[in-house]
């Protein structure tokens, strides 16, 4: 394998979840080494359970965006498709994902870094975009 990246630079003219979803996949075929720190697996289990747990939030309390997109997919059977969160039942991927992706967003907004500003001392809350695809990831599961 390759010697361990420390960042990726995707091109501005570039298809940017392209990118990231090859880099998602190298990262964990181990295409830069398979000598991750156990503190990088779980920050990434920390953030994605975070995202999951804030969708489900969303659709329990019955929030009204994710809620729709919820009951719209699923108007979408498709038996090859994807999942919305809570059901069993598969519908048109591209439904499932802006469900999921609704769903998680009603609730966790610190993908936008609202509040940073490394100049100010104090201002460094957020996280930096960690939580937009985690939908998309559930819809592909």
């Amino acid at each position: 394998p390759r010697e361990m990246a420390t960042t990726v630079t995707l091109p501005a003219d570039s298809n940017q979840a392209q990118g990231l979803a090859k880099y998602a996949i190298d990262f964990i075929g181990s295409v830069y080494g398979d000598n991750m720190d156990a503190s990088v697996w779980e920050k990434a289990e920390q953030f994605h359970t975070d995202s999951v747990m804030c969708g489900i939030s969303a659709l329990a309390m019955q929030t009204n965006a994710p809620s729709c997109l919820r009951e719209e997919a699923l108007t979408y059977p498709d038996p090859k498709g994807a999942k919305v969160f809570g059901s069993a039942e598969r519908c048109a991927p591209e439904k499932a994902i802006v469900a999921n992706a609704s769903a998680v967003r009603e609730w966790d907004s610190n993908g936008t870094v609202f509040g940073y500003n490394p100049s100010i001392p104090g201002h460094t809350a957020g996280e930096f975009g960690h939580n937009d695809f985690y939908g998309v990831v559930i819809a592909a599961a």
